[in-house]
């Protein structure tokens, strides 16, 4: 276990953010080591080690035979590169090259050694090391050695860092929105009160509800209650926006997954087919379809969905109804259609870029079957801007759903929006954009793990990393 810490610390301290993290967390086990530090330091240890190798590496010659290498290096890259350098320039460059490899040889001599630059990240890497230090610090020290082993997995840390991340860009998503409906023309207290509202009912109003007070105290107001889960009430029927949020995004997030899911059973095969069959008349079919898919505005094809399928057809519900399933078919499908439309073009693209790929010629060439090579080779590389757009759309759906909600009249989280944005109701809009935001950050996390799924490289650069 003390190896564990003493590598990732090692490892990730190198990172000035992580290196500051480890410091604040543990800072009640700092503030013993590093008085300790001060104390038990040798100031000239390494310095004078570093010069002796120095010495050695340049009595041994080895530094005129790296400058005399540079040298023949800058003058085939500028002869190359048809570049005029004369000899001095070559030499200046050559001499600050072979000096840069000097200072990494002895830092790399040393290092086979033990001996270490005299830095507190040092010292304190190498109390890691020993068992009874890390019993005695484990408890001051829990949230350090927590934040040491999180970020020990480079898939842990990563997933870590794209939460942390997830934080600011909400804190910066409801920073924007509340500081547009801030300075938003619309006044609530007229708005809901009344044009015969009186001035000192307007007063009572704004005072109420804290709209008297300065924007960065309205704001840090708005802010920590979106932490604390208390969005506080709506200034229209005074209902706990909490709640209503929690009532009505179920809604709509079923309806987009739903839509989603449906959208990649369809337009993924879809586009397959159009990439290894290309030009062909299924390719056109299935193209033309798609162009019409994403041409039909979605409150026009809501209607005529509920006019052929509702009332004259009399298959499906007008109107969504939460005990009854069938309702949310028609739903589902508006919603879904210009996002099949966009993924089945996406998917033809990137297979037809793939297919043509010089290791899909040699897996051919090899005797693989047109299915293997397809299944086996094409769809593995070709799903990571496939997957890309499909993060993108759903977070589209859970923005723009409110037209399909008003037209199949969905209580959702986007008409819950639409309805609060002219009075303007900012705890509502507030507490509705952040758990929209909050979605979309996840899920494109999601999306960032399938590409290291899907791609082995991504995988290796994030352990690299």
């Amino acid at each position: 276990m003390q190896q564990l810490f003493f590598e990732s610390f090692q490892k990730n301290a190198s990172k000035k953010s992580y290196y500051f993290a480890y410091v604040l967390f543990g800072l009640l086990v700092h503030m013993i080591t590093f008085p300790l530090y001060l104390v038990k330091r040798s100031k000239t240890t390494y310095a004078e080690n570093a010069l002796k190798v120095k010495q050695q590496i340049i009595e041994s010659g080895k530094v005129i035979e790296w400058q005399q290498q540079y040298e023949a290096e800058e003058r085939t890259k500028a002869q190359f590169f048809k570049q005029s350098m004369n000899e001095q320039e070559i030499e200046v460059n050559a001499k600050q090259l072979a000096q840069m490899k000097l200072e990494r040889e002895v830092e790399k001599t040393l290092a086979t050694t033990g001996i270490q630059k005299n830095s507190y990240k040092n010292y304190f890497s190498n109390l890691l090391k020993q068992p009874l230090f890390l019993l005695i610090t484990i408890i001051p020290g829990i949230l350090m050695y927590a934040l040491i082993l999180i970020t020990s997995n480079p898939f842990i840390r990563f997933i870590f860092e794209r939460l942390l991340q997830s934080v600011f860009v909400i804190i910066g998503v409801a920073t924007l929105v509340f500081t547009i409906l801030y300075i938003s023309p619309f006044d609530p207290a007229r708005n809901l009160l009344g044009v015969e509202a009186t001035p000192a009912q307007i007063e009572n109003f704004n005072k109420l509800y804290g709209l008297d007070q300065p924007y960065l105290v309205q704001l840090w107001h708005s802010l920590s209650g979106l932490f604390t889960f208390d969005l506080g009430t709506s200034f229209a029927g005074k209902e706990d926006v909490t709640q209503s949020i929690l009532n009505k995004f179920p809604v709509t997030l079923e309806i987009a997954m739903f839509s989603l899911l449906m959208a990649i059973a369809i337009a993924i095969p879809v586009g397959i087919i159009s990439a290894v069959r290309p030009n062909s008349f299924i390719d056109y079919v299935f193209m033309f379809v798609a162009l019409i898919g994403l041409s039909i505005p979605s409150f026009w094809q809501g209607l005529i969905f509920i006019l052929t399928f509702s009332l004259e057809l009399k298959w499906f519900p007008a109107t969504y109804n939460p005990s009854n399933w069938m309702s949310i078919v028609l739903p589902i499908v508006v919603l879904g259609t210009s996002i099949t439309a966009s993924i089945a073009r996406m998917t033809r693209s990137s297979m037809l870029e793939v297919i043509h790929e010089d290791y899909i010629i040699t897996a051919k060439a090899k005797g693989l079957s047109e299915r293997k090579v397809i299944t086996k080779h094409a769809i593995r590389n070709a799903m990571i801007p496939i997957i890309t757009v499909i993060g993108l759309l759903f977070g589209g759906m859970l923005g723009g759903a409110a037209v399909t909600e008003k037209v199949f009249n969905i209580s959702g989280i986007g008409s819950y929006i639409v309805d609060k944005q002219f009075i303007p109701d900012i705890p509502a809009i507030l507490g509705g954009v952040v758990y929209i935001a909050i979605t979309i950050s996840i899920v494109n996390m999601l999306i960032d793990i399938l590409y290291a799924f899907f791609d082995p490289r991504i995988r290796s650069k994030m352990k690299k990393s």
